[in-house]
């Protein structure tokens, strides 16, 4: 097993210096703590967790902040860091913004008080003053997870959603479609603004308009999704095929449908993104694109670990995972004529 005194030996210091390297001493020049890090990543080592806790006074807690606890995406994404943290010893302290800044940002200051050895965070897209100070006030490593924040210089961890977007809304024209809705969430998301991106992208590449009174948003909520769906089917020339951005609306989107009558694919097509359980086991199967959101939950509790354990230093870096388009029964061809106007 390698042990501190090996990667102080390869890197030409003293024990001591490795030992506060570890500790973040603010005595250690960038040069030293430089090069034991290198060493420590050559060599593969982790620190004793249990012997850093004692050093640190460590609280063995992570914090893990998501946007909406009720949206099953968040739900995975707690028991993929969950299980990754239990792993390494840690509890996980979970907290739901409920898409709000100001329950975001009392949950930073409860964590706070918690000391919190780190923290995993799920930003909202509300306009907050005091996100920025109060992550910086918490003095833990921060990874972002689902939603990247720029200029703050945090490790994140987020879909390809432009890419989801545009596979989405090819696949529904490669079936045909020329009038595709979309029920998207707030602009003010990244998430959302790069959906919508790859959604025009698609459209443009097959040289259809964009029209955007196509597009809906519907707060990435159940409940608004049923009436974006309802707006949409009430225009004069409603759309043949529908791509909701998450599986909350998805759902949103199929009950306005059944309430009406209307049947997938038969007379509207429709694929989400979330590829849930439930969606192999409605009828018809909907299709959907898949987002890899164990890995996900898992790559960002290991950059957290890394920072604790000191063998990942330096600015913040963006993994960007890859969408899986999966086809199923819920998109076909356009059906002949238009769906029924429904007020």
């Amino acid at each position: 097993m390698t042990t501190i005194r090996d990667v102080a030996r390869l890197a030409n210091v003293s024990v001591a210096t490795v030992s506060n390297v570890l500790n973040s001493a603010d005595r250690v020049s960038p040069e030293l703590a430089a090069r034991v890090r290198a060493a420590m990543e050559k060599l593969s080592y982790t620190p004793h967790a249990g012997a850093r806790s004692l050093r640190k006074r460590s609280s063995g807690l992570i914090g893990l902040v998501v946007g909406d606890i009720t949206n099953p995406f968040f739900s995975d994404l707690f028991e993929a860091v969950e299980d990754a943290a239990a792993a390494c010893g840690y509890l996980v302290l979970l907290c739901n913004s409920n898409e709000r800044s100001e329950r975001e940002e009392a949950h930073l200051r409860m964590l706070r008080t918690q000391r919190i050895d780190g923290l995993i965070l799920a930003p909202t897209g509300a306009i907050s003053m005091n996100r920025a100070s109060l992550l910086a006030q918490l003095e833990v490593p921060v990874v972002l997870v689902d939603r990247a924040m720029e200029g703050l210089g945090y490790d994140a961890v987020v879909l390809d959603n432009r890419r989801a977007g545009f596979e989405a809304t090819q696949h529904l024209i490669v079936c045909g479609h020329q009038r595709i809705g979309l029920v998207n969430g707030p602009e003010v998301l990244r998430t959302a603004a790069e959906r919508l991106a790859g959604y025009r992208e698609a459209l443009l590449a097959a040289g259809l308009g964009f029209d955007p009174a196509l597009v809906r948003d519907a707060g990435f909520r159940q409940q608004p999704a049923e009436q974006a769906m309802a707006e949409l089917l009430a225009l004069s020339e409603p759309p043949s095929a529908i791509f909701a951005t998450n599986n909350l609306m998805t759902i949103g989107v199929a009950k306005a449908l059944a309430d009406r009558g209307l049947a997938c694919p038969q007379d509207i097509s429709l694929i989400g993104i979330d590829d849930l359980p439930w969606a192999a086991a409605v009828s018809p199967q909907l299709s959907a694109v898949a987002q890899p959101v164990r890995a996900m939950g898992e790559a960002a509790f290991d950059l957290l670990s890394r920072r604790l354990a000191g063998t990942l230093s330096g600015p913040g870096t963006t993994t960007v995972m890859a969408p899986r388009l999966v086809i199923r029964r819920s998109c076909g061809a356009p059906a002949p004529g238009k769906p029924a106007h429904v007020d």
